[in-house]
């Protein structure tokens, strides 16, 4: 991010004149802050306009409120790819806003942003309490999901056209930046709609978000399949378990995985840069591994390696509907030449690929990412009855806070030479460099 981006001022639709009705016992001060605490080259101190230390605005329930809770109207969606601890965050938002906020009119969009686009004609439905009590034990998202851009114009139409006061959207880089797109628009027409964002990325890789929903159940899943994976190229003379997970831009789970099971021998990441052949690449290592122990595990994240294929088969970028490159299979790419160099030189092996990525996004969020995932959509709540808008709730510093959509990007990777990834090559036992 560019020094000029470090922007923490929060918007807010007016002044905030309603006692709150939430029962607590403190109420977080609309001044409380933390300061951003973060350094560039040289040691020179980030500061705001103003020469003073960039801080950021704490989440929490605020003793006044800009919506009458009577007669607030209250939109979720969810965009994007799924992710465990979805429905988690639906369930918290909701339960929090009626029963402690006392807004009793909360509406669905189904499938992401197309349920605001007339000519889908998805339907909406009703949330309260009782149709969401008992999704925590479910995958995915109840309001299902969508990708690709939709007209912001025809968004904010939308709702306009259905009273929305707020509109809670669940959702990745791309989300933030609609939800932000849909900011700037509701502000041009000034319409009094907070809009408020819960950001989800499995890969964890959000600049300044100290950790994203559904990466600690994503570890724990991945933990189970590296152990199956060990146990097959156990079974086997010269076996190789080969297994596939997510991490687009950043190997996150890859190494957090490797490190919670010591069973993998290599692991490959979009950071790391590796070569398949020639005395120091992977292939040559994977030879001396199996010479030594007859077995080896491999993790490779889904967007490392690219350089590699595209190379090879001369493909060009291509992006998806939501914008983003669109990956080459790297799982099946490894695989093939795999068994083609070991059959160049006349060596058996037994190679099982796995890839649970589709199982793993799908599955319900486990105990750790519950407990963020109910505080999230808690403290979004707060947020968004204040009369914030144009803003997210992320944990940093081990404090919820309030962040600008505009300064929350993906980005955040694995640096090769931190300590993280030291621990990882002496977890595995892998080169320093796979590069010749």
């Amino acid at each position: 991010m560019n020094r000029e981006n470090y922007d923490f001022n929060i918007q807010d639709l007016g002044e905030a004149t309603i006692p709150s009705p939430v029962n607590v016992s403190y109420f977080t001060p609309e001044g409380k802050r933390i300061l951003f605490n973060i350094y560039l080259e040289n040691y020179t101190e980030l500061k705001n306009a103003e020469g003073l230390p960039l801080s950021v605005e704490v989440a929490g329930p605020r003793e006044r409120i800009f919506f009458d809770p009577s007669k607030t109207k209250v939109a979720i969606a969810t965009c994007g790819g799924l992710c465990p601890g979805i429905n988690d965050v639906i369930r918290a938002v909701v339960m929090e806003l009626y029963h402690r906020y006392g807004v009793k009119n909360i509406i669905g969009i189904r499938y992401g942003f197309q349920g605001l686009i007339p000519r889908y004609g998805h339907d909406i439905c009703e949330l309260t309490p009782e149709n969401v009590k008992d999704i925590l034990g479910m995958g995915g998202s109840i309001l299902s999901s969508s990708r690709g851009r939709q007209d912001v114009d025809e968004i904010v139409n939308a709702l306009k056209r259905m009273n929305i006061d707020i509109f809670f959207c669940i959702g990745g880089d791309g989300t933030m930046r609609a939800a932000e797109a849909i900011t700037e628009e509701t502000g041009k027409r000034n319409l009094n709609i907070a809009i408020i964002g819960v950001p989800k990325t499995i890969d964890n890789d959000l600049n300044l978000i100290q950790k994203s929903f559904g990466f600690d159940t994503a570890i724990s899943e991945v933990v189970k399949v590296i152990r199956c994976a060990h146990v097959e190229a156990e079974g086997a003379p010269m076996g190789i378990g080969l297994v596939k997970i997510m991490g687009r831009l950043s190997g996150h789970i890859a190494a957090d995985a490797a490190l919670a099971q010591s069973d993998v021998n290599f692991v490959l990441i979009p950071e790391a840069p590796f070569d398949l052949e020639g005395e120091k690449g992977l292939l040559k290592a994977l030879e001396k591994r199996l010479q030594e122990r007859n077995h080896a595990v491999i993790l490779v994240a889904e967007g490392a390696g690219q350089e590699l294929i595209r190379q090879e088969k001369n493909e060009p970028v291509e992006t998806d509907a939501s914008g983003n490159i669109k990956l080459l299979d790297i799982g099946v790419f490894l695989k093939m030449k795999i068994d083609d160099h070991f059959r160049k030189i006349g060596r058996e092996i037994n190679l099982k690929y796995i890839d649970p990525s589709y199982t793993i996004r799908s599955v319900p969020a486990d105990a750790s990412d519950s407990i963020y995932c109910s505080a999230l959509g808690q403290y979004a709540v707060h947020a968004g009855m204040a009369g914030k808008t144009g803003m997210l709730v992320g944990l940093m510093k081990d404090e919820y806070v309030h962040l600008p959509l505009k300064v929350v990007t993906s980005g955040k990777g694995v640096d090769p030479g931190d300590n993280t990834w030291m621990r990882v090559l002496e977890s595995t036992g892998q080169p320093l460099s796979l590069k010749n």
